[in-house]
């Protein structure tokens, strides 16, 4: 591992790519602690503070948002909308891919027409960007957490002089700065974005187990020993099982017809497989279903306080809504048995939109392959639709399996859920899976050198030099 460390900046193009890469997110990390003008970041922590040690709704959903703007809400900076409009807006053009003809038609045009679609999904994204930062400006008014000096009249000056325009134009050079990345870097920039946010709280998930274990708790009323070891092996081993989930593949072998020209020379006739990945539909299954969940806690919340506010407490209809406010928590029986629903609807439903058996079974018949066994057309496509259930059905209950660990954790040991959530849910899949990308990514450009990569098994951690026939 070491020697491929080497190889990397032995070879100029690829050295000069890290280092792009590496500055680019530096970049980043640096525009992320520039506060936005005219909020009172003290004021700002203060209520983060309090939020977070509540159960409410919203407090859950700044603890979700966090984990994708790359820090927490406790304080508002020019990239306090981080990478995820832009990724929304992705998301948003994807599935509308399945559905409006006109865009399945620029899909299929190739590079020019993905140019069209990406360009649209940049003044999606600026749209978005709008709309959220308008919101959280307004919420910030309400809450008073803005500096008087800017709430002049109507907070104009604060809406459109720092607010919007700020956390619009600072998401906007996000995503600059990922297809900078794609263009003169290596790996994916989005990504690897949403990533560097991630990994940016391990630091204080780190420092909260510091500050609160304590030797003399031997797993009860504490942080204690036992604690501290079932955190290291749960993430020892859930990690390894999400890169074994995130690189499995079920191989289906493939057949070539054979073909011959000039009645001569037979072509073709080779065996190879079709790789089919089972957690095709990745991390988009455990998004959905963990965004969705917000809302009925904080609906039912609301309902609950505007119950008791209304002095409608005894009644059937105040201890209803706090008894499902209560009850669709994270970590309660409740949230955990929909959350396992919808992460298996999501999965089944993101796979039908990303994969077409019928797609596929017409490309094997146009190339000349075959599925031994099988009648191309109609049969293999019945085929490849059955194996894709079933596999993803397997994927959906990993996924499943890997997105409540952190709520049970946090509800059944009193961890904090900075800590929790890197034992499992989406802010892990996203950093394994990105990970192995840039990890394969690096690899192939070494063994493209003849240098041995992290993945291969090369003898020598220089170039072999060709050597030419003897005599």
């Amino acid at each position: 591992m070491f020697q491929a460390f080497a190889n990397i900046f032995r070879i100029p193009d690829l050295r000069n790519k890290v280092l792009f890469t590496l500055s680019m997110l530096i970049i980043y990390r640096v525009g992320f602690f520039i506060p936005l003008p005219g909020v009172d970041q003290s004021a700002l922590e203060d209520f983060a503070a309090r939020m977070a040690e509540t159960a409410t709704g919203f407090g859950s959903l700044m603890r979700y948002a966090s984990i994708f703007s790359g820090g927490s809400f406790s304080q508002s900076t020019i990239f306090g909308l981080g990478i995820m409009p832009y990724i929304t807006a992705a998301i948003i053009f994807q599935l509308l891919q399945a559905t409006v003809p006109r865009l399945q038609e620029l899909k299929r045009e190739g590079a020019q027409g993905q140019q069209k679609i990406r360009e649209w999904t940049r003044y999606t994204c600026v749209g978005l960007c709008v709309i959220q930062a308008y919101f959280w400006m307004q919420f910030m008014l309400q809450q008073g957490l803005v500096d008087p000096a800017f709430q002049v009249g109507t907070g104009l000056l604060f809406y459109f002089g720092a607010g919007v325009t700020g956390l619009t134009a600072g998401s906007i050079f996000l995503m600059w700065l990922g297809e900078q990345i794609d263009k003169y870097g290596i790996g994916n920039g989005v990504s690897l974005i949403l990533t560097a946010g991630i990994i940016s709280q391990m630091p204080g998930a780190v420092f909260w187990i510091y500050d609160n274990f304590d030797v003399s708790q031997q797993g009860q009323g504490g942080l204690g020993v036992l604690h501290l070891i079932f955190l290291i092996g749960a993430f020892v081993f859930i990690v390894s099982g999400a890169i074994l989930i995130t690189v499995a593949q079920r191989r289906i072998p493939i057949q070539q017809a054979k073909h011959s020209r000039d009645g001569r020379k037979v072509y073709g006739g080779q065996r190879h497989y079709l790789p089919l990945r089972v957690n095709h539909a990745g991390v988009m299954p455990i998004i959905f279903a963990s965004s969705l969940l917000i809302f009925p806690s904080a609906i039912f919340g609301w309902m609950s306080s505007r119950a008791a506010a209304g002095g409608m407490e005894g009644t059937w209809w105040a201890e209803t809504t706090t008894f499902l406010a209560n009850n669709f928590q994270i970590g309660e029986f409740p949230y955990v048995f929909f959350e396992i629903a919808l992460i298996f609807f999501f999965s089944y439903f993101w796979t039908q939109i990303q994969f077409s058996p019928e797609d596929m079974a017409r490309q094997l018949r146009d190339n000349g392959s075959f599925i031994p066994g099988l009648r191309p057309g109609p049969r293999t496509a019945e085929y490849l639709e059955t194996v894709m259930e079933r596999i993803t059905y397997v994927g959906a209950g990993f996924l499943a399996v890997i997105a409540v660990i952190p709520s049970i954790v946090t509800k059944e040991l009193g961890i904090d859920f900075m800590v929790s959530s890197f034992l499992g849910g989406t802010g892990l899949l996203i950093t394994v899976s990105v990970g192995l990308d840039l990890l394969q990514r690096i690899d192939a450009n070494l063994l493209m050198r003849n240098y041995s990569g992290f993945l291969g098994s090369g003898e020598y951690g220089r170039p072999q030099r060709f050597r030419g026939p003897r005599g």
